[in-house]
């Protein structure tokens, strides 16, 4: 017999939502029994939690659709967690070698290092599991960035603790920071990347594909750069409204796509635990029988 789903694909529209608010009630929680006991041993959850809650909450937003996921959920685990990894090794190992090099001209490379690193594992999953992924581009992207940007912003809160002599208001502020702006960083610039390759991929318009991608690429390696070195708030504010803006733009395409065919929903079928039936309702669809 088949099972209903947990959740209806109505119903995940809401799992974003909550997951950001039970995230701030978590960091708020940690941070408040931090500061209370002085317990170290809690400053690993509250690094976990802060750089996790925002990028974990753009995730489910861009692969729930109004039909349910857009990718299965362990193509999408597997993404966060290995494309995270790999590609903060790679760029970790790559901006140490330019570093030597160049000094701090190196700067100017670390979007173009790491816009690159990050597509390692993306690309992989296109070359063996496109067929399944070829109406979720986009959340492949997303969840590629969003684990790079959760391990960056782990880092970047441990570093202000050692900068700090154990000091939590400079990792307070680091995680918020970071989390706020995480969707219009690593998020968004993989996220678009990887729609305009699947794009691409799919064969449908292969010339605009292409044009889409080198595009998206340049786009995301020169938003990233002006990012690293300006150091106005400002323009901060006005790159990361333009990348959000197009992520958005691109997410809801996909739900779109994902939904236009005009079926009913499963939300809308009510579940009754009976076997489904045959047309006009003439009773139970059965198997064939074999021989």
């Amino acid at each position: 017999m088949v099972q209903p789903p947990f959740l209806s694909p109505r119903q995940t529209r809401f799992v974003p939502m909550s997951v950001l608010i039970g995230g701030i009630v978590a960091y708020l929680a940690l941070l408040f029994v931090l500061v209370l006991t002085q317990d170290a041993a809690l400053f690993p959850a509250l690094l976990l939690v802060g750089a996790l809650t925002v990028p974990l909450t753009v995730l489910l937003w861009a692969s729930n659709g109004p039909r349910g996921e857009l990718l299965p959920s362990g193509i999408i685990l597997v993404t966060a967690l290995v494309g995270g990894v790999v590609g903060i090794l790679v760029a970790a190992i790559c901006e140490s070698i330019a570093a030597a090099v160049l000094g701090d001209s190196m700067l100017l490379l670390v979007g173009l290092i790491e816009e690159t690193a990050k597509l390692i594992v993306p690309l992989i999953i296109l070359a063996v599991a496109y067929p399944r992924t070829a109406q979720g581009g986009v959340v492949i992207g997303v969840a590629a960035g969003a684990g790079f940007a959760v391990l960056e912003t782990m880092g970047y809160g441990f570093n202000a603790l050692l900068g700090n002599g154990g000091g939590l208001g400079a990792v307070d502020a680091t995680l918020l920071v970071r989390g706020v702006f995480a969707p219009a960083g690593h998020i968004t610039w993989t996220g678009v990347l990887c729609a305009a390759i699947w794009f691409w991929r799919s064969g449908r318009r292969p010339g605009l594909g292409a044009l889409a991608t080198i595009g998206a690429y340049l786009g995301a390696i020169i938003l990233h750069t002006v990012w690293d070195v300006a150091a106005s708030i400002p323009l901060h504010v006005i790159v990361g409204l333009l990348s959000l803006a197009v992520l958005v733009r691109v997410v809801v395409a996909a739900h779109h796509a994902q939904g236009s065919d005009g079926a009913p929903q499963p939300a809308d079928v009510p579940w009754t635990g009976a076997p489904p039936m045959g047309p006009y309702g003439q009773g139970p669809t059965l198997p064939p029988t074999i021989g």
